[in-house]
Order: structure tokens, then sequence, then C-alpha cells
């Protein structure tokens, strides 16, 4: 474990965190809010794909979930990024995302990352986008899944942002300081 701040810390999820996740999403109001039976498993088998946020009682905070694509071995597909409420406006999500990105990187040769955000989602868009700036990669945007595809009418298409190229140096730390 890496420190972020003297209050929080940066890691790898292990499954015991899979219902804080599960919390923490269900809190945010903005993500597709899985079954906790998947947030168990995604903390399970994608933990070295992945990255949690604890407090000093080792309670998660935040997360980002991701995994490779089976048949890109080049990219990280992030699936979900949530703070706490409590935690929002310090630049977490942030932190979060590059350690994992960075760590990822340096271990598979990650080239690309891939996300998908719902239109009107703009904390997520300036999250991605300034990731890209960041890192001096381009993004890429098309639709993804059209609304269509999905069982009701309540959901919204699914664009997906695809940011590279990006390279990494051959040896960085796990997680980097967290400077929010």
């Amino acid at each position: 474990m890496s420190a972020v701040r003297t209050d929080l810390q940066i890691d790898l999820p292990v499954i015991a965190d899979g219902a804080a996740l599960w919390r923490i999403a269900r809190d945010s109001k903005v993500l597709d809010l899985n079954s906790s039976y998947s947030y168990l498993l995604w903390c399970r088998d994608f933990a070295a794909t992945s990255a949690v946020a604890r407090d000093t009682d080792g309670t998660p905070v935040g997360f980002v979930t991701g995994y490779i694509r089976p048949d890109r071995p080049g990219t990280l597909l992030i699936w979900q990024v949530a703070v706490d409420a409590d935690h929002q406006g310090r630049g977490l999500a942030t932190a979060l995302l590059d350690g994992l990105a960075r760590r990822v990187g340096a271990e598979r040769g990650l080239t690309t990352l891939e996300t998908t955000i719902t239109p009107g989602n703009t904390a997520s868009e300036r999250l991605f986008t300034s990731f890209a700036e960041r890192h001096g990669a381009t993004v890429e945007r098309e639709v993804l899944f059209d609304a269509g595809l999905f069982p009701s009418d309540l959901h919204d298409p699914e664009v997906l942002y695809r940011i590279g190229p990006l390279s990494w140096p051959s040896e960085l730390p796990e997680f980097p300081d967290f400077a929010g």
C-alpha cells in the first residue's frame, strides 16, 4: 500500500471490499448498479486491473474497476469509477485512474484506455478527457451501444471513449502519491 494522503491509501481491492464498492456505486446515484455478487467477483477476478482508495480504518472510499480486453491485450477498459460523497472534490478519482493506468501500463504494455460514458455525464467526460490531456493522448468517441439495445427505455446510449496511444516508463511506483 502506498500513502496517498495522511488519511487515504490506494491499493488493490480484496474480496472483502466487494460490499463496500457496491454501496459506493449505489450511493453515487449515477452508476449502473450491478448485483452485489458481481462486485465480489470483480474484487476476486479483476483485482489486478482495479484499484481502491481506503481511509485510515481501511474502509474503501473510492474505486476504479477495469479489465484487459481479451481481443485487445494492450487495452484497459475502465468499467466504473466512484468516490464516496464525503471524499469527492479532492482529485481522488483522478489519482485512482492515473495510478491504475500507470501500474497496468508498466506491467502489461498498455497502449489504449477505453471507457463508456452516457451523454450528459460531464464529470466522467472531464475525468477521461483530462486523463488524455495529461498523457498526451487523443480521444476518439463513437456510440458503442445505442439506447435501443438496452431492455429498458430508460437507458441512454453508451459512448465509447478510446484514449491513446499511451506509453509508460518501465519503472513506476505501484500507485502515485495523491496530490489532492
